[in-house]
């Protein structure tokens, strides 16, 4: 291991979120008018298959519908060409329809022509066209998240501040992607009039709604606030299948791209600021969640066997349809596992930042919790741990997936989505980028938010708003599974070798692209 990042025992995930410190919060009284808010990046915002869309299945939404409070949690809508800024699962269905599960020699000229043209049609529409449109809003949203941010992004970055960013666009016959596709959502997301609004960053914005504190004058305006930020300092590591780490320029908002992992005292430094923020909140409870290992994310594949037995790495990570046979270094795209091993000794140490925060917060008499996200990961994550009990740290124990999951043949884990031609073989946790979750995969995040707010004693309540549930409420997964098109009925070209995705990535750099700007 380099210098980068000093080697340390591999952190324990806290069991308990209160960490053990008691809070008193028998002085509160009244309801909060906003029951739940929500700060994050793509992952809170509902991001799949490398697009925006679905926002009502984000995990926060779900938490809304099972707190009977679906019709008053507002967020933002991204209507037209399947989401901002590309979404996967439209264009290889599309392709199907024209070229059938795989794209012949003989074909690769004109399924190139259609998918330059499909690109082009989709960056119109985000630019000059109907999606350029901001929809009028008259209250400041309860889901603040926005994809490709990081904690410098929820720190400075304003309506106003991306209006400037985006700029006139300009028509690249090459990239043919969606400019500023981020900030193009954030004007989405966060308040822009009256005047004095647009300057509301998401951290902000927040602290707007925590000041409403209503009509029963309780002392929060916000009931459960969620922080979960902090995956964007180190995905664009798999993504891109570059480890390039912070340096100067690391906190600056037009120098801090050229890095894709963040050192862990420039996180440190960052995250503090953000702290400083959020204790400026009036929320009556705050969750926050953990950075989870992103090398467990089925974008970047281990490849053949474990480095040694015991070990949790392969000795390279590459892309899902680049075969373990297939696979050479000198040519394909790849981490090692020793970078990979840094990494997460990386986010180990975001994580020790996190807990931190949470622990001064509750000394300080704040009912702050920690989410392990983290963990949630490391137990779901097949190749990893599931199958390899001699690589499972002492803590380990599996995930046991709701009764819903588990009725499925197989049931969903952690692997690339594929498929028979007809219907999943495997994978059904991750959408089709390989890095952000399906439709049930947010489910089961939304449960582990669900089961941290009851013990801080937040009530749900029925789609009345008013019959209260018992315990333990549980996630409607059955809905979920309803919504979920990648898990009841996957695009047929999924087959093994997932030859049209690696047509897709290999002639339009798809995507490190699409991806790129999208975390």
């Amino acid at each position: 291991m380099s210098n980068t990042v000093q080697k340390t025992v591999p952190r324990e995930p806290q069991d308990d979120p209160r960490l053990g410190i008691p809070v008193d919060t028998g002085s509160w009284r009244g309801r909060p008018p906003h029951r739940l808010v929500a700060i994050g990046d793509s992952l809170t915002q509902g991001f799949q298959s490398g697009a925006i869309f679905h926002t009502d299945l984000s995990y926060p939404a779900v938490v809304a519908h099972e707190l009977g409070w679906a019709g008053q949690f507002r967020r933002p809508t991204y209507d037209g060409f399947g989401g901002l800024p590309f979404n996967i699962e439209r264009f290889l269905r599309e392709l199907e329809t024209r070229f059938g599960q795989v794209v012949n020699w003989w074909e690769s000229a004109p399924a190139l022509w259609y998918a330059h043209q499909h690109m082009d049609e989709v960056e119109r529409f985000w630019e000059v066209g109907a999606g350029n449109t901001v929809p009028a809003r008259t209250a400041v949203n309860h889901n603040l998240a926005v994809f490709g941010w990081d904690l410098r992004d929820a720190l400075v970055k304003s309506a106003s501040v991306c209006a400037k960013r985006i700029g006139a666009p300009r028509d690249n016959l090459l990239r043919q992607l969606v400019e500023h596709a981020d900030d193009r959502a954030a004007l989405r997301v966060l308040p822009a009039p009256p005047a004095a609004a647009d300057t509301l960053t998401q951290l902000t914005a927040a602290a707007h709604l925590g000041d409403e504190v209503g009509d029963t004058r309780p002392r929060h305006g916000i009931e459960t606030l969620v922080v979960f930020l902090g995956a964007n300092n180190a995905l664009r590591s798999v993504v891109d299948l570059k480890v390039i780490w912070s340096d100067k320029g690391y906190d600056d908002l037009d120098r801090k791209g050229g890095f894709t992992v963040w050192r862990p005292e420039h996180f440190r430094a960052e995250l503090g600021k953000v702290a400083d923020r959020v204790r400026d909140i009036k929320a009556r409870h705050v969750i926050w969640c953990t950075v989870p290992h992103v090398t467990i994310a089925p974008i970047a594949r281990g490849v053949a066997t474990k480095t040694q037995p015991g070990s949790p790495y392969f000795p390279y990570y590459t892309r899902p349809w680049i075969s373990d046979r297939a696979f050479d270094p000198t040519q394909d795209p790849h981490i090692t596992g020793a970078q990979a091993q840094e990494i997460d000794t990386a986010i180990d140490h975001y994580n020790h930042a996190i807990t931190d925060v949470v622990r001064g917060a509750r000394n300080e008499g704040r009912d702050w919790y920690l989410l392990e996200t983290v963990a949630l990961l490391d137990r779901l994550g097949s190749r990893r741990y599931i199958e390899d009990p001699l690589a499972r740290p002492p803590w380990w124990q599996p995930y046991p997936l709701p009764p819903a999951l588990r009725a499925l043949t197989p049931q969903p884990n952690t692997r690339f989505l594929a498929s028979d031609g007809t219907r999943r073989t495997d994978g059904g946790l991750f959408s089709l980028d390989g890095v952000h979750p399906t439709t049930v995969g947010y489910g089961i995040l939304a449960q582990e938010l669900i089961n941290v707010m009851r013990l801080a004693g937040v009530e749900f309540f029925r789609p009345d708003g008013v019959t209260p549930r018992r315990d333990p409420v549980l996630v409607d997964f059955d809905r979920l599974v309803r919504r979920d098109t990648l898990l009841t009925r996957p695009p047929g070209s999924l087959t093994s070798g997932l030859g049209l995705l690696a047509w897709a990535d290999e002639a339009l750099d798809l995507f490190r692209r699409v991806l790129r700007f999208a975390l």
